[in-house]
């Protein structure tokens, strides 16, 4: 089984894409920024991490640089999940230091559709 790290600092958001990955079979760790989402990483080592980019504490991009820069999570994929995802500084981002993103709001399916694709998994 799978695991995958939500972090998103609204709750709403990381209790509706839990239910959406548990029900499809993940392992899901949850963050609430991008603090502790770094700190879950290298605890849980997961095989996706989905990222707000916009969080209290530590942004996504600055949690996403933290990872990229340590050894035992480099190698994660990252997918960026913001309603904040189209704008040309994170596109340049997402191009070096991250696999995808998806844009706020999603539909669940895509969200599944982009998990499963991105570990392999149907």
């Amino acid at each position: 089984m799978a695991r995958i790290l939500i972090a998103d600092d609204e709750e709403d958001i990381r209790l509706l894409i839990k239910i959406l990955l548990v029900r499809a079979g993940f392992d899901v760790v949850e963050a609430v920024d991008g603090q502790e989402a770094v700190e879950k990483a290298a605890e849980a080592s997961p095989d996706l991490i989905l990222l707000d980019i916009r969080m209290p504490r530590m942004t996504g991009l600055e949690a996403l640089d933290v990872l990229r820069a340590h050894p035992g999570t480099a190698r994660i994929p990252v997918v960026l999940v913001s309603a904040y995802a189209h704008d040309k500084d994170t596109r340049a981002v997402l191009e070096e230091k991250a696999v995808d993103y998806l844009t706020k709001p999603f539909l669940p399916h895509d969200l599944l559709g982009k998990v499963q694709t991105l570990l392999g998994a149907s």
